[in-house]
Formats: structure tokens, C-alpha cells, sequence
């Protein structure tokens, strides 16, 4: 399950209407409307972090809406994720591979690594547990570029991948360095 905060509501704007746009991405399972903001719970994390996309500044009653994830007392702040061995030209890949674990705000690849930023450190470490034993290949990927496969290091907790094809070896881990817009 997952909470999204929907902000800069119009006092006139309706649970049952806040609830009807998000209807629209996927399961609801709870919406609560108060004066000018509302919470949504959403079942689905893809559909969640799709409404929040498409949803943000989205206008209601004549309002553009601030949709974003819900931070609880439990969030830590942004995360810098760090993945190793990367060739440039996979941002879109790289990006949409993460994104199945929660909101991306920054992907970028430099020189043979790459840097996803999470705004949510849950997420963050969902989706570097979740990528154990999973799959990188996207539609646009040349036939030299490998299908690489994510395994969990036996001597680190932090999961790495192996490229079939050429070998090299990618190791997906929390960056050292501060992400943008994080706390000091």
C-alpha cells in the first residue's frame, strides 16, 4: 500500500472527486479529504507512482493540485543509489527499472556508472532488494548491449548484477555522496 499526499486543494473540492482521479491509475483503498489537502491510499505501487506523475499540477476545481508521496515520520530523506558498470544511452531503462519501486527524480550515467536518485529511502532500499535475481533489458537496448541479471553478493548485503554477455560485473548500492535537495 501506498499514501500519497494531494495538496493546494479548494475548500469545494470533494473526497468523492479527489477520489475519482485516482480511481483512474488504479485500486483505492482508503481517501480522506481534509480543508485543502486529502491522502490516498493507493494498493499498487507502479499505479501510485504513475497518478503522482501524471497527477502533480493536475487542475481541480481550478486549482493546480501538489501530488507527491506521503512522508511519513518514518521517512529519512532523499537517497542516492549508486550502480556500477553502466554503459551510457540505458537512462530511460535504468529510470523505468527503478521506477517500479517508487518515485525516481534523477537518473543520470556517467562515464561506466550511474547515479538514481530516490526521494524516499524505503523505496529506495525496496528497490535495491527488489532488483535481486531480477531482469535489465529494455525494448530499445542494441543486440551487443547484455541482459544482465541481479544477484545478491554473498559477501555484502548490497545486491550486485552480472552481465552475461560481457561479463562485467554491476554493483548497485547507496551512494556516499549527499543527493540533491537532501538535508545537510
Amino acid at each position: 500500500m501506498v499514501k500519497i499526499f494531494i495538496g493546494n486543494l479548494s475548500p469545494e473540492t470533494e473526497k468523492d472527486e479527489v477520489e475519482a482521479l485516482f480511481v483512474q491509475y488504479g485500486t483505492v483503498t482508503e481517501c480522506a479529504k481534509y480543508k485543502n489537502y486529502a491522502f490516498v491510499h493507493m494498493e499498487d505501487r507502479k499505479s501510485a507512482t504513475k497518478a503522482i506523475r501524471e497527477l502533480h499540477l493536475h487542475k481541480l476545481n481550478g486549482r493546480p493540485i501538489n501530488v507527491e508521496l506521503s512522508r511519513g515520520k518514518g521517512h529519512m530523506g532523499p537517497v542516492k543509489i549508486h550502480i556500477a558498470n553502466v554503459e551510457k544511452g540505458f537512462e530511460k531503462e535504468l529510470r523505468e527499472l527503478f521506477e517500479e519501486y517508487g518515485i525516481v527524480s534523477e537518473c543520470s550515467i556517467v562515464k561506466n556508472f550511474a547515479f538514481v536518485h530516490m526521494p524516499n529511502s524505503e523505496e529506495a532500499m525496496d528497490a535495491i532488494q527488489g532488483l535481486d535475481n531480477s531482469e535489465f533489458q529494455g525494448e530499445d537496448l542494441p543486440r551487443r548491449s547484455p541482459c544482465l541479471f541481479f544477484r545478491c553478493c554473498s559477501t555484502c548485503v548490497q545486491p550486485f548484477t552480472f552481465c552475461v554477455l560481457s561479463g562485467k560485473r554491476i554493483h548497485v548500492q547507496i551512494s556516499k555522496s549527499r543527493p540533491r535537495g537532501g538535508p545537510e
